[in-house]
This record gives structure tokens, sequence and C-alpha cells, in this order.
């Protein structure tokens, strides 16, 4: 069998050979004509007149000009309703077998427009990401391992006419037949619904199994795998899974989960990150020293930037009307942008929710930093999830911590306000120390936040919960396992609401 890992890999070196990168600016103008012919004559495409933008002399200045940057609730309410009744032809040509459903952080509920050409582009990207594997330097054996996926139910909900479920869900229903070979945990485990019920059968079937790698969200990879050591009084997931070398991550920054996830292994992985979202495949890692990803830009997506400055977003995380918008061309290396896309699945410049950091423009990397709703700017501390992640490292440097789940919110209190934040840790802590930490943090590496605290911002509190109690929130109000993420920034009224739940909690113990 080593024989058969050893002529795959040949075969990935060999087409990743003849697969040279491509030029991402003209590779970009590419797609956006692809996409703007195959959508001229759908409501969307008449309505804004895609065939005299196509006949510009700059179809890409005109399609900026031209249509307008749509948020979720833009685009449902104007357009996407009327796919879920049943009609054709709104934003992409013919109707939509399939809707991925996301609790989100941009929206209470998204149903996004999944349509047959977004899953023949997710599985091109997958094929992207499997020949990248020729850039990790992975032992010939491993090709011939299982790949366990930790996703949503693929039993979707049935509809007069589609489907509905989570995008991890609908993908895994819909891979390749050569695939099942190779793929764990199977059908009949990947189907059930209650997340509790499949990690207890997976930790039932793992000891069959020969995983090479595993994908799936940090968080509930993490507790998967605690599950399956307890289940099979293991001292680690390798005395199991001997093989183990890969974990792909998604959906979230891996990171913060390292330092905890490394505990349940007997030697670290190859880690590499991917951006699937809901809305498609946006970009994988492709080599191994960096923890960037390449964006897609040759398969469906046409990217766009704004700038994440005040005067581009509104109070309510949107890109304002006259924001600036750049091409990839154009927009910066280091510099901190929301991400627009426009797909195969007739999402047309569509604000994800995501904020991005070009690391290497050569290479098409970014980096994702955080949300455009996981930001603080009540009083002016225009605080990113990416200053505060750094604030929860230096914490857990300090005071010997894992802080693997935190919330935070600028909360008024007398005549200022505070930012309060709940964290999930194991251990105990000095919450006035580490309330002196973040805040100290925070100062030496954000002037803005600096500047506040001499005004409004009167001070900061912290609250330590068992991490448990987190996912115990998620599970109730939105999801547990599959593609739900926890909110790291909440309003007043929604931390009020987390908190008391959190606190109820504490009670019954």
């Amino acid at each position: 069998m080593a024989f058969l890992g050893g002529v795959i890999k040949k075969a990935i070196d060999l087409t990743g050979a003849i697969k040279k990168e491509p030029n991402p600016y003209k590779a970009q103008k590419k797609v956006l004509l692809q996409l703007l012919r195959k959508a001229r004559l759908t409501a969307f495409g008449l309505h804004y007149k895609f065939s005299d933008i196509l006949n510009s002399a700059d179809p890409v200045a005109a399609f900026q000009q031209g249509v307008p940057v749509h948020d979720y609730d833009a685009l449902y309410n104007e357009w996407w309703h009327y796919l879920l009744k049943g009609h054709q032809n709104i934003t992409w040509p013919g109707g939509q077998n399939y809707f991925a459903l996301s609790s989100g952080t941009t929206s209470n509920k998204k149903s996004i427009p999944v349509t047959a050409d977004m899953i023949a582009a997710i599985k091109k990207s997958g094929i992207q990401q499997v020949l990248s594997l020729k850039n990790f330097n992975l032992p010939n054996d491993f090709f011939q391992k299982q790949i366990l996926m930790l996703g949503s139910s693929t039993s979707l909900g049935q509809e007069i006419d589609h489907f509905e479920g989570e995008i991890s869900g609908i993908s895994a229903a819909n891979i390749p037949g050569w695939f099942n070979k190779f793929y764990k945990p199977g059908p009949e485990i990947a189907s059930i619904e209650n997340w509790d019920k499949k990690v207890k059968r997976i930790a039932e079937e793992a000891p069959s199994w020969d995983i090479g790698s595993i994908s799936g969200i940090p968080s509930w990879v993490e507790l998967m795998l605690k599950e399956i050591i307890g289940h099979n009084k293991l001292n680690n997931i390798h005395d199991i899974w001997p093989n183990l070398q890969v974990y792909t991550s998604g959906g979230v920054a891996f990171e913060p989960y390292r330092k905890s996830m490394e505990k349940l292994l007997a030697r670290p992985l190859i880690y590499i990150d991917t951006y699937l979202a809901s809305e498609g495949y946006l970009a994988t890692q492709k080599r191994p020293d960096t923890a960037s990803m390449a964006l897609i830009v040759n398969n469906g997506v046409f990217f766009e930037f704004v700038p994440f400055r005040e005067e581009n977003i509104d109070d309510e995380g949107r890109v304002k009307p006259d924001a600036a918008v750049l091409t990839l061309e154009k927009a910066r290396e280091g510099e901190e942008y929301v991400l627009l896309i426009s797909t195969v699945a007739g999402a047309w410049r569509y604000m994800i929710g995501d904020t991005v950091i070009i690391t290497d423009k050569e290479r098409f990397e970014i980096r994702i930093s955080g949300r455009t709703k996981h930001y603080l700017n009540v009083v002016g501390e225009q605080l990113s999830v990416q200053k505060m992640n750094r604030a929860i490292e230096k914490l857990e440097e300090e005071c010997d911590i894992e802080v693997k789940e935190f919330v935070a919110a600028t909360v008024s209190e007398g005549e200022g306000f505070k930012i309060k934040w709940i964290i999930g840790t194991d251990k105990e802590v000095d919450a006035t120390g580490a309330a002196s930490i973040i805040d100290r943090e925070l100062c030496d590496n954000n002037k803005n936040y600096a500047v506040a605290r001499t005004k409004a911002l009167k001070g900061v509190e912290v609250e330590a919960v068992p991490v448990e109690q987190f996912y115990r929130w998620s599970e109730e109000f939105k999801k547990l396992g599959g593609q739900a993420k926890i909110p790291r920034v909440m309003k007043e009224e929604e931390f009020a609401e987390f908190r008391a739940y959190v606190q109820s909690l504490a009670l019954v113990k």
C-alpha cells in the first residue's frame, strides 16, 4: 500500500509542477468578466446593466461604479428571498438546489444560495488544497491514510424545491465518489444531527480508523479529541492514530487554540489554514513557512477590499456608500481591509463580514484579522478582534493560563463606559490583575484606545468562567459543532444576556 501512496504523491507533484500559480490580477479580471457574462440576463444583471458594463472601456471600474455594495440583509431583502420562494434567474442563472444556513455574526440568521457552479468551485478549490500538499514534505504513506472531516450534519433539511444545511454539511454531502474510501466519519455518522451523539459514535469507531489528517473548526475538533481520548482511555490521540500528521483548520484563526490542542497530541502536527465560508471557498494555505492563506483568484470569486477605517464603516459595521473600494491590484500589503466578494452563487459586491490583512501581495496571501461587527468603537476605542487577541495572548503569557474563548462589550456605567470581558478558562484567575494586563496591553498598542481611556472609557473588568459554559451557550442559542462560531464582541444588551446565562449555569452547579 505504501506504493499506492507514492503513486498518489508523485501524481500530485507532477500536477502541481504543471499548474503554475496564475497572475492574480489577470485572473481576477477574467473571473469578473466570466461572472458578468453568465449573469447578464438574470434579474440582477438586467437591473444593473451587466451588458453595458461588459461593453465599457474598463469593465472593472464600470462594475464598481454601477453596482452598489451589499450586506446580507440588503441582498436577501431585495433579491434572495425570491429564491426561497422558488423563483429562478434572480442573481444567478437557474434556481438553487441548496441553501447554506448560518446563525452568522453579521445577521441573526442567513440563508445563502449555493448553486451548482458554487459546489463545482468548492470541489475545484479543494483540489488546489490537495495539490499544495506537495509543498509540505509529507511521506508517501500519508497519501493513503484516512481524512476525518468534522462538520455539520449531512442530513440536510428538505424544502419543496431545495435542501438546507450548513456549508460543511452540503460540501460533505457532495463529495466525489472516489473520496469515500478516505473519508471519515462516513455518511452514516456524518448525518447525525445531535452533536453529542455524533461525537460519541466517532469515539466508539475511532479505534478502527487510520486517520492521517483532520479538518474542522478548532474548538469543536478539540472537544472531539478529548471525547475520543476519554472514551478509549488514551494518553493522547496519537495512541490510537499514530499516523495523524496534518490538521486543517477553518472558520477561525487556529493560533489561540494551538497550546491546548497540542496537549492532546504526542507531537505537533502540520497545521494548514483554509477559508471556507458559507459563501464559498476563498483561500487556502499553500506553503509551510507562513500562517497566511493564498486567495483562490481563478475560481469563481472576485475580491474587493475596503480599507478598514472609521470613515468607511458605519456604526452597524456596514460599508458606507461612499467608501473607497480597491481591487486586489490596488490594495496594499500590510493594511487591514473589509472583504467584498462577487461569486458564482450570485453574491454581488457582498460584504462577507470578515476583515483581512494582505500579508504578501506577490503571493496574494491574506490573514483573517476579525469581523466588521467584532469591533468595539462606542467611545472611540477602535478595538478590532486582532488587537483583542493580542491582549488575550499577553494575559495567557503573564498568568500561565489558556483562554480558549472570550467575549467583550463596551458597557455604559454611571457617567462613563467600561469594557467588560468574560473569558473562558479552566484555571483560577485574579480578575483585577487580568484586567490590568489587558488594559495595559491595549494602551501600549492602540493609540485610539489609550486616548479613550483618558476620556469616556473609565476602565476594564474581567470575569473568568469555565470554557464549557461558552459551549453550552453555543449549543442552546446557536449550534454546537459544525460551522458555529462564538462571537468575540457583543452589544451591551446581548452581553448582559450572555452574562446572565453563564451566571445561571454557575448557580445550577
